[in-house]
């Protein structure tokens, strides 16, 4: 439906001193803290995990030589949604509009929508990391305590008891993070980048990171998170994420979350010739997603 001068009645009247509601700021685009973004240029993205070799075995002087088998563990796919929106004018409406143009003014409502959800896509891996509905190419979801591997073993990014984040809970993901192997129970040189909190947490994971002395405490204790450079990017705030007290670390394992960029946005106008109204439409295809698990390690709060 078009929206007509009904609609607008009161910006057609004299004397209207101002508009308001559709230029509120909008917070940055958050979800490029944790995303990767490539191109795409398929109706869906497979990512496929490979298990390298074992240790190496000692050989026997004489004795044969030992063989090992390597293989693919689980495919990943990105599938792209098509995200939408269009408004139209009537004709008349724009005729009789008597100050700013109405068109110029919704289309950046219409701007606002299209990166609302964007920003709601994002979140939504973390979101539902510990919803078993949501899962990946291992048939886990993104935060668990059994990751299937290759060699039997399970892999664990969340604690195997869900904790508030203090420094405790920091420190043991830390060093959990700094065990996790690969699909053949090799060690992997993985650490913590950044961490990724909701709103509620903000004013904890400031005092965690960046204090000087040992927060929380009234001891002469370094913060020896701070001191090691654990976390060197620091932590940012998602404001999409649903969770007051779910927080996240996010590591640097290679292939872990990915943005694919399918269309960016494009807008369109055009007139419809037996109405007179004109529309505007915004279109954007996109997916987002992981990879690896050992990309983050997330507990849900206590």
């Amino acid at each position: 439906m078009a929206i007509s001068r009904a609609q607008l009645a009161k910006e057609l009247e004299p004397g209207l001193n101002a508009l308001f509601g559709l230029e509120y700021a909008r917070y940055d685009n958050e979800s490029a803290e944790i995303y990767d973004t490539e191109s795409s240029e398929r109706a869906f993205e497979e990512e496929v995990m490979l298990s390298g070799f074992g240790s190496a075995p000692v050989k026997s002087e004489g004795s044969a030589i030992s063989f090992d088998d390597a293989q693919e563990a689980y495919t990943a796919r990105y599938t792209h949604e098509t995200i939408a929106l269009a408004f139209s004018i009537t004709e008349e409406a724009i005729e009789d509009n008597l100050y700013d143009r109405l068109a110029s003014r919704y289309t950046k409502a219409l701007a606002r929508s299209m990166a609302n959800t964007k920003q709601v896509k994002g979140a939504a891996t973390l979101n539902n990391a510990f919803d078993s509905s949501f899962t990946g190419g291992d048939a886990k979801e993104l935060c668990a305590t059994d990751h299937p591997l290759v060699n039997n073993n399970d892999l664990r990014n969340e604690p195997s008891t869900a904790a508030d984040l203090n420094e405790t809970s920091l420190e043991n993901a830390l060093i959990d993070i700094a065990a996790f192997v690969d699909e053949r129970g090799l060690k992997v040189s993985v650490r913590g980048e950044k961490m990724v909190v909701p709103p509620a947490l903000q004013f904890v994971a400031d005092r965690l990171l960046e204090s000087t002395l040992r927060p929380g405490t009234a001891d002469n204790d370094i913060n020896a998170t701070r001191n090691m450079g654990m976390l060197p990017q620091g932590y940012v705030v998602n404001h999409y994420l649903t969770d007051t007290d779910a927080w996240f670390i996010k590591t640097d394992a290679p292939r872990g979350f990915i943005h694919f960029e399918r269309m960016p946005m494009s807008t369109k106008m055009e007139g419809d010739f037996d109405t007179g109204n004109v529309r505007f439409k915004a279109r954007e295809r996109y997916s987002f997603g992981w990879s690896d698990p050992r990309c983050v390690f997330g507990s849900p709060g206590a």
